[in-house]
């Protein structure tokens, strides 16, 4: 019998996964949950059909171990990376003011027809950003060392 993994059996290595459908993306999600970027860092290459974030993304998959070992959190900046792109839309943004930073508050897939749909990230803030894909495939790819977490704190929410 097999079973799904579990954060305490990764290793502490760079995370390179993919999502080629919705419960996919939802362990994607799961791991860009309060990551933050400065709007200069999102990018859509229209002729490629990409949309790539450079994410400051929290290492919820080391979160338990921090804790356990009573040692910092951890964030690292990753790629999140989506191809398939053929139009992008934002609100709640304000576009012009470089010096913004966003935080990533979840990320889902919303089915259209034959395998195409809208991937949404939703932000702090009430901003939002959505991508109409002709197939899902999105990457998170870990391109740094982790570091200690500048608020020495896990993000906390309110219920």
């Amino acid at each position: 019998m097999t079973e799904d993994a579990r954060f305490e059996d990764g290793r502490e290595a760079p995370l390179y996964l993919g999502a080629i459908d919705a419960e996919d993306l939802g362990v994607l999600a799961a791991l860009i949950q309060d990551s933050v970027f400065p709007i200069t860092e999102m990018t859509w290459r229209p002729k490629a059909r990409q949309f790539a974030l450079l994410l400051n993304r929290f290492r919820w998959e080391d979160a338990p171990a921090a804790q356990r070992r009573a040692r910092p959190y951890e964030r690292v900046q990753s790629v999140l990376s989506v191809e398939n792109v053929l139009r992008v839309a934002s609100q709640g943004i304000d576009r012009s003011d470089k010096d913004v930073i966003l935080s990533v508050l979840s990320m889902t897939f919303e089915p259209g027809e034959d395998g195409a749909g809208h991937v949404l990230l939703t932000l702090a803030g009430d901003g939002a950003i959505r991508l109409e894909v002709e197939a899902l495939d999105v990457t998170l790819r870990d391109v740094t060392r982790p570091y200690q977490a500048p608020s020495g704190k896990a993000p906390e929410h309110d219920n």
